[in-house]
């Protein structure tokens, strides 16, 4: 069975390292690097089978598409797409979960680590001519942190939280989770605290829980007054799950001791936020998913999924 398939932005998965062979012969396959909103219906108004990460495909967008029975999210989140609309309309939608959960968990850990090692620094301080200029054979910038024995608490307890919770143990730190039942006792051998203890008790929080209604800005003014002011905040989860001002000036006023961001609430971040200027937040643009290894695994799946829709039975279908 052949289709029309499109995809609207496919250049952040694809920037030319992998193949979109495996689409192609799927059916008749137009791929755009990115589409921008007065352009969306245009280029997918033929398509029966629409492919997309992060271009939004509203209620309105989608009855505008009378041809549409299928949307491939490129990401395991689905926020771009309408889907009570999609449901309505008969549209099934399909996600990518899993593909990027060792990849997410190791800029997780490269956070942590910048911040308790200090790379980028020490490397600006030897390449200024420091190190050539020192008394003795070594020298730190600042104290440097050994994670053994440190608090990580995890905020959420999926794949790629429990990914990082082992990663911790293996690096010798005590590991408390919280889940959305906010239940005590273990899981998996680790300690489960509700979310105000753990928030009062980790050296690093780092989050992975989903964004809904109720975790959005779940680090806030209010929850950030709980947390140590040596402690560090780890966000490769999704940017709204912080309130972006009200870190920024916990960090400016020296009531945390650093932050780790790998998503913002707005992406592109506008020139003037806050936390571009904030004092110890390294950021890095959105990458945590983004090694080949993760980007291929993402790939094969979104055209398995296009397969399994082909067949008759899709596979990682997104509900309402």
């Amino acid at each position: 069975m052949s289709s029309r398939i499109v995809v609207l932005d496919g250049y952040t998965l694809n920037p030319g390292d992998l193949s979109w062979a495996g689409l192609q012969a799927l059916g008749d396959c137009s791929v755009f690097d990115r589409t921008p909103e007065d352009r969306i219906i245009e280029r997918a108004l033929p398509a029966a089978i629409v492919l997309t990460n992060k271009t939004p495909l509203p209620r309105t967008t989608l009855a505008a598409l009378p041809a549409l029975r299928y949307i491939g999210v490129l990401a395991t989140g689905t926020n771009v797409v309408d889907i009570p609309a999609a449901t309505e309309r008969g549209i099934v939608v399909s996600n990518v979960p899993a593909y990027g959960t060792r990849s997410v968990a190791q800029m997780t850990f490269a956070h942590i680590l910048e911040r308790t090692q200090q790379v980028a620094l020490h490397d600006r301080s030897v390449r200024s001519g420091a190190w050539s200029r020192s008394p003795d054979f070594c020298y730190w910038e600042r104290p440097l942190l050994e994670l053994a024995g440190l608090v990580l608490g995890v905020v959420g307890f999926g794949q790629i939280g429990r990914a990082v919770a082992r990663l911790g143990e293996a690096f010798g730190m005590k590991v408390l989770i919280t889940r959305r039942d906010d239940s005590a006792g273990k899981v998996e051998g680790f300690e489960c605290a509700a979310l105000e203890e753990l928030l009062r008790r980790s050296d690093v929080i780092s989050l992975h829980c989903p964004l809904t209604p109720q975790t959005r800005h779940l680090i806030n003014e209010e929850s950030l007054r709980l947390v140590r002011p040596s402690a560090l905040i780890v966000n490769t989860g999704r940017g709204e799950l912080v309130d972006g001002h009200a870190l920024a000036a916990a960090l400016e006023e020296g009531r945390l001791a650093g932050a780790g961001l790998d998503v913002l609430e707005t992406e592109p971040p506008s020139r003037d936020d806050p936390l571009l200027r904030a004092k110890n937040c390294r950021i890095t643009p959105h990458i945590a998913w983004a090694t080949r290894a993760a980007r291929s695994r993402l790939m094969r799946a979104a055209v398995l999924n296009v397969v399994d829709y082909l067949d008759g039975s899709p596979s990682n279908r997104v509900l309402w």
